[in-house]
């Protein structure tokens, strides 16, 4: 579960840095930077679990 966690926050990075150059989403995108850095904090906190 932690790399489908790793995969999505990578994605969500890519997206707000997407929406940070067209400027097309406004605030939401900024969620998305949001989310991102949740999605890491979570893999970095959890850590891996045998």
């Amino acid at each position: 579960m932690g790399g489908i966690l790793y995969i999505i926050a990578v994605i969500l990075i890519i997206g707000w840095a997407i929406g940070v150059f067209f400027y097309s989403v406004g605030g939401l995108i900024h969620i998305l930077l949001v989310l991102a850095i949740i999605a890491i904090l979570f893999r970095l906190i959890s850590g891996r679990r045998i």
